[in-house]
């Protein structure tokens, strides 16, 4: 029972807010020492664990080529794409990506986007640049906007499109536990074919959220203000004056017209 006080330690370090990698080191060395190992079975563990776990370090590659693609330029040659592009909106740019990040996701392809190699260095820019094309500068509120509907249009595709591929962890895991567990012959293939009527929900019903930003972008830039201020209720003209604020309105211009005669 004494090892689950590495659990408190995880959760002190989270309501202190301390450095997460700190937090979970000092976590399982306290959990491993409670645990009556030794240092080096603490330090072997350590190396078994991330030894195992390669891919999660892929990170270090990738972020410093993401860097130098955009020192180099990308975001700006993204743009210069989307602007020659004239029948291109925002709206029908992030369905494109949908679709696409969707197909790519069943067909076992789900390296070929994502929120750091391709949201954020071109589909959001080449969104921002149609809406620029077509609303001229853009505020923080509606380009933070558009940055939030191309994450996720990519995170709908991904999340309802890899369910279709069969060879998928999340398929095998469920399989396997249902055919362990029920002793039935659940195969891979029937769950995949089960998930394309929920992916194709997704698609049109994303799809169409994605088709209506570019009415929301025309309403909030018409306004003039943010998009939850676009809408008739914020196009609706302010209530007429009653009579008594109108009358109290003239009795003081007349009261200062007076002043200033005197």
């Amino acid at each position: 029972m004494i090892v689950l006080l590495g659990v408190l330690v995880v959760v002190i370090g989270f309501a202190t807010r301390r450095n997460p990698v700190l937090i979970v080191g000092v976590s399982g060395i306290a959990t491993g020492l409670l645990g009556k190992l030794s240092p080096h079975q603490v330090l072997a563990a350590f190396g078994t664990g991330f030894a195992s776990s390669r891919s999660v370090t892929l990170f270090v590659i990738t972020l410093p080529v993401i860097g130098l693609l955009e020192r180099g330029g990308l975001q700006e040659q993204a743009r210069t794409l989307i602007g020659k592009l004239g029948r291109l909106t925002t709206g029908r740019l992030l369905a494109v990506y949908l679709v696409v990040r969707q197909l790519g996701a069943a067909l076992g392809l789900t390296g070929i986007g994502g929120p750091a190699q391709a949201v954020r260095p071109m589909v959001a820019p080449m969104a921002e640049a149609a809406a620029e094309r077509r609303h001229g500068p853009l505020p923080p509120a509606l380009r933070e906007r558009i940055r939030s509907f191309a994450a996720s249009a990519d995170t709908v595709g991904l999340f309802f499109g890899e369910d279709c591929f069969l060879a998928v962890g999340s398929i095998l895991l469920i399989t396997g536990f249902v055919n362990s567990v029920y002793h039935t012959h659940l195969e891979p293939m029937q769950l995949a074919l089960w998930a394309i009527p929920s992916a194709l929900c997704a698609t049109v019903v994303h799809g169409l959220r994605l088709l209506r930003l570019d009415r929301t972008l025309t309403d909030a830039a018409r306004a003039g203000g943010p998009p939850g201020a676009a809408g008739p209720t914020a196009m609706r003209k302010a209530p007429a004056p009653t009579v008594a604020a109108q009358t109290a309105a003239d009795r003081a211009g007349e009261r200062s017209t007076a002043e200033e005669a005197q």
